[in-house]
Parts: C-alpha cells; sequence; structure tokens
C-alpha cells in the first residue's frame, strides 16, 4: 500500500521556506520550516503560499448544466470525462487531482504557520493576530472547497452519514498513515470552528496585496457562503451583512462603467479581474486553461456554453429584466461549423514565456473566488429562505439593476408571477430535451411546493446567480445544493437538442466527484458508485 505522502508529505519547505529564501533547490534549505519561521514576519511571508495555484473552475463548470455537447472535435480526454460526470483518470493543471493536492498543500502551510505562532507565543501582536485569523481562514476554504468537490452537499438529514474529507490540523508529514474521512457533518463543524476563531482575528494591515489573501471583506463573504451551505441562515444575513455594510451598492461591480470600456476580450476580461475594484474580495492565479476555454477561441469547445442554453436559459432569454439588450455585460456570441459558442469576457487570458524565443511557456488566468455580488445574492437566498421576501426582492433588485439597464423595482409579487409563467425545463413531452429558465428543485431542506413565492423566489435568485458566476464553476455547487437534475445532449448542426446520452438525478452519486486514484490506492476510501449506472 502506498503512503499517505500524496496527501500529507508536501514539501512544506518548498512552498514556505523556500519562499522565503529565494533557494531553488528545496534540498538546500532545513528540512522543516517549523525550525525556522521563528518571528512574526516570516509567519507572515509563509501565508503567501498558502493559497492553491491550481483551479477547480474548469471541471465544476465542465459537468454542469452550463455547457452542451456540439458536433466538433475540439476535446481531449480530460474534458470528455468531466462532461460525462466519469471519474477521471486524466491528470494535467485543470484537473481534481492536482487542486486535491494544492488545497492540501494550502491547509499544510497554514498549519505551520498556526504552528509557529503557538511557538512565538500565541497572537500577542497585531501582526500575529492578523496572520493567525488569515491562516484560519485559509484551512477552513480548503477543507470547505474540498468537501464541496469530492463528497455529498450538506444537509442536515444525511450529512452525518455521508463520507466526508479527511481533515488536517497536524503539522507533520505522518507518512504511512491512512485518515479516516469521518462524515461531511465532521468536516462542517470543524469548518464552522475555525471561521468562528478567525473573524474575530482577521484585519488587513498587515496584508501587501490585501485582495490576494483573506481580508476582511473576503472573510466575511466566505462565511456567508459557508453559512448558506451549511442551512444556517440567519448566520449568512449576519456575515453577508457585515461584508456587504450599509451602501452594498457602492461595493458591487460597475457593470455601467464596464460597458464603456474597448469592446476587446483583453481589456474586459483583465479589467473583470482587477484587484483594484472594491467588489473583488478574493482573487487568485493559477496555472489554466481557463482563459481560453471561455475565450474567443476553439479550445475544448466540444462542451460549451452554446446558443441554445444562452437562448433559452441564460443571457439570451427573456428575462424578468427584459431581453440580452437590457444586460450592460452582454454575451458574446462566435459562429462556426459545429458549434457556436456564447461567453462572457470574464476569465482573462494570460501567458508565461518559459523560452520568449521558442515561443513556449504556461497558460495562465485570474479566477474571482468570492465578490460582492455574490455575496448579496447569497444574503437574498438566505432572506427567501427565513421567509424575508421583501428584503430578497430588495437585494434581487439591486443585483438587477446594477446588472441591466432595468429599472423595474422587484416585489415578491411580481417575481412569482413571472416565474410562475414560466414553464419547467425538459416537461414538454413533445420536445423532452427542451429548457428554460427554470428547473425543478429537489433539495434536501424543506421549500414551499411549486408555484408558491419562496419557490419562485428561489428560481429568481438561483438564475440570477447563475449569471453572474456564469465560466466561475460556481453553479455545480447550487445544482448539488438544489438537487437540480438535468440530461446531457448533444446539439444539432442546427443548434437545436437532437439527443439525450445521459441524465443527472438528484441522488446519482457522480455529484460526489471521485478522490485520486492514488488517495484510493494508499487506502482511503472511494466514494461510493452505482456501477449498472451507464
Amino acid at each position: 500500500m502506498r503512503t499517505m505522502r500524496f496527501i500529507y508529505h508536501t514539501f512544506i519547505l518548498a512552498l514556505g521556506v523556500a519562499a522565503l529564501t529565494g533557494c531553488d533547490n528545496f534540498l538546500d534549505v532545513m528540512p522543516d520550516n517549523r525550525t525556522i519561521v521563528d518571528d512574526e514576519v516570516k509567519v507572515k511571508d509563509l501565508l503567501v503560499s498558502a493559497y492553491p495555484t491550481h483551479t477547480y473552475q474548469i471541471f465544476t463548470e465542465l459537468m454542469s448544466d452550463n455547457v452542451d455537447e456540439y458536433p466538433n472535435t475540439y476535446t481531449d480526454r480530460f474534458v470528455d470525462e468531466f462532461y460525462a460526470w466519469k471519474d477521471p483518470t486524466e491528470n494535467n493543471n485543470e484537473s481534481p487531482e492536482n487542486y486535491w493536492q494544492d488545497a492540501y498543500n494550502a491547509i499544510t502551510t497554514a498549519n505551520n504557520a498556526l504552528d509557529a505562532i503557538d511557538k512565538l507565543g500565541g497572537p500577542t501582536t497585531t501582526l500575529l493576530r492578523e496572520s493567525m485569523g488569515e491562516a484560519l481562514m485559509v484551512r477552513a476554504y480548503g477543507h470547505f472547497m474540498l468537501v464541496n468537490i469530492f463528497c455529498k452537499n450538506y444537509n442536515a438529514a444525511t450529512s452525518d452519514k455521508d463520507l466526508g474529507i479527511p481533515l488536517m490540523y497536524e503539522t507533520g508529514s505522518l507518512i504511512g498513515q491512512v485518515p479516516e474521512r469521518g462524515t461531511v457533518a465532521d468536516v462542517y463543524k470543524s469548518i464552522d470552528a475555525d471561521i468562528q476563531n478567525a473573524l474575530p482575528l482577521v484585519g488587513d494591515s498587515h496584508l501587501s496585496v490585501p485582495k490576494y489573501h483573506f481580508n476582511v471583506g473576503a472573510a466575511y463573504a466566505f462565511a456567508a457562503r459557508f453559512y448558506l451551505y451549511y442551512e444556517k441562515w440567519d448566520k449568512a444575513i449576519e456575515y453577508a451583512n457585515k461584508c456587504l455594510g450599509g451602501n452594498p451598492a457602492s461595493l458591487l461591480r460597475d457593470w455601467a462603467n464596464t460597458a464603456k470600456l474597448p469592446s476587446k476580450f483583453d481589456v474586459r476580461s483583465q479589467h473583470y479581474v482587477s484587484s483594484e475594484l472594491n467588489c473583488n474580495l478574493l482573487l487568485a492565479t493559477g496555472s489554466s486553461k481557463g482563459g481560453l476555454a471561455f475565450g474567443p477561441y476553439r479550445t475544448w469547445k466540444k462542451y460549451t456554453h452554446g446558443t441554445y442554453i444562452s437562448t433559452n436559459e441564460l443571457g439570451g432569454a427573456q428575462n424578468i429584466w427584459g431581453g440580452s439588450t437590457r444586460l450592460y455585460d452582454a454575451p458574446h456570441t462566435y459562429p462556426g461549423t459545429g458549434y457556436s459558442y456564447v461567453i462572457y469576457w470574464r476569465i482573462p487570458h494570460l501567458f508565461e514565456y518559459t523560452d520568449p524565443v521558442a515561443g513556449i511557456g504556461y497558460n495562465k488566468s485570474i479566477f474571482t473566488l468570492l465578490t460582492t455580488d455574490e455575496c448579496l445574492l447569497n444574503r437574498a437566498e438566505a432572506y427567501i429562505m427565513t421567509k424575508k421576501f421583501d428584503q430578497a426582492a430588495a437585494d434581487l433588485t439591486l443585483w438587477m439593476q446594477n446588472a441591466t439597464k432595468s429599472k423595474m423595482v422587484l416585489t415578491p409579487k411580481e417575481i412569482e408571477e413571472f416565474y410562475n409563467k414560466a414553464k419547467y425545463s425538459y416537461d414538454d413531452k413533445e420536445s423532452p430535451l427542451a429548457s428554460t429558465i427554470k428547473k425543478h428543485l429537489h433539495p434536501a431542506f424543506t421549500i414551499d411546493k411549486e408555484g408558491s413565492t419562496q419557490e419562485a423566489m428561489l428560481q429568481c435568485v438561483l438564475g440570477f446567480r447563475r449569471m453572474e458566476t456564469i465560466h466561475q464553476g460556481i453553479r455545480w455547487f447550487d445544482i448539488k445544493r438544489y438537487g437540480i437534475e438535468y440530461p446531457r445532449r448533444k446539439i444539432s448542426m442546427a443548434g437545436e437538442p437532437e439527443e439525450k446520452t445521459d441524465f443527472l438525478s438528484k441522488d446519482d452519486d457522480r455529484r460526489a466527484l471521485q478522490l485520486p486514484s492514488k488517495v484510493i490506492d494508499a487506502g482511503v476510501k472511494p466514494n461510493p458508485r452505482n456501477t449498472t449506472k451507464k
């Protein structure tokens, strides 16, 4: 049996100490950074390495209902597997295996920062206090992303039985030990504790580039998302309020100004991820083809957000604010033979040359991990779940009037009337693959019946958040939380659905991504699979 080095022995010195010393060969430095992180400045510097540089956005977006299959050859085995919800066998920069390892590397670095703070006598200075808050948030975020990708979604009814992920709180390598996965409930309880311990400590004074670290705004936005997923609606509202303050409109993305920028992919996509914008709370760079996959290129466009989805479900569809011409960030359509992809200029494509003469190097991109706009919609959802419909409608109005040219003021009654007129996707017996802006919801938590004010408002907030986070991979987590079902369908040369190739039901075990094969080989229990399923 392989050791657990893959999970725990993350060569902390390469991640942390090398960053402090500038040494290119980790064998030239001390074998354990706990022996050298001996002052508060080194603790702060260590946390620079506490953020993943690999991404989840590609594979979670591919698994979602934001993409269809088109008749072209712009694909490879990696994207084939994720579109088909297959257990991954391919490994590259965008793979779950690399994200798994990177997330645990970040958690390990946070643990070593916390260990160093403890050895320095605890958070006795502002710098140590804020560094401790940041480290706790990093650890909480890493565990949160891992449990939501590789496990079933949290729900109060079954999460004390559903398999979780190994929790990492040790600073040593633990070589040879196979950790228990515990349960999803165990993981959420641990994340809850880290967040509660972190929030009184977080601060911005120690950060030279706050938007690439857990600053105060990012910490509260993450807490709001966590408690929303944890089904603790009042806490989600509380922390969203702290993130957004008394004038949330001043913190949202200025879409009207963005629309005045030159209509060029590079300009708008790089502006979208600017650290100067109030709306961007936490950013991450990574080795990624995201800018190609979600940009004006044919890369991986066999499975893409195409004209059919756009016209019937998202930006091109008739929505409560009107049509696509009302959007400040209008979708961009690129037609071609065997495809017609529709993208929003939000994921920049950057290239790091290792040999400019030969023209070789690495694809890079920048992603928005947390924003005020998403936080506002998370608060709206929590208001809906607590049946504070007027407050939810106010938040939905604020988002809509900011993202579109509509001046309409939404009310619970108007939202209910609009969404009740819409048909549910896949209900047309003559066209069973036809979809609309509305899908049946099957959450494990209790919501009112279809056609109710609450259900209609949930349709609204889920649709708004789908628009807000397009190409960001977040839609997959809403699909899991709300048990949204949908088919895999081939789009014809004429641009219409012509064949169903698979279907994701609300209780499909493929909603929990399989653990990396190396981790399973090491003895960690895999996620269950129904081997009789297609």
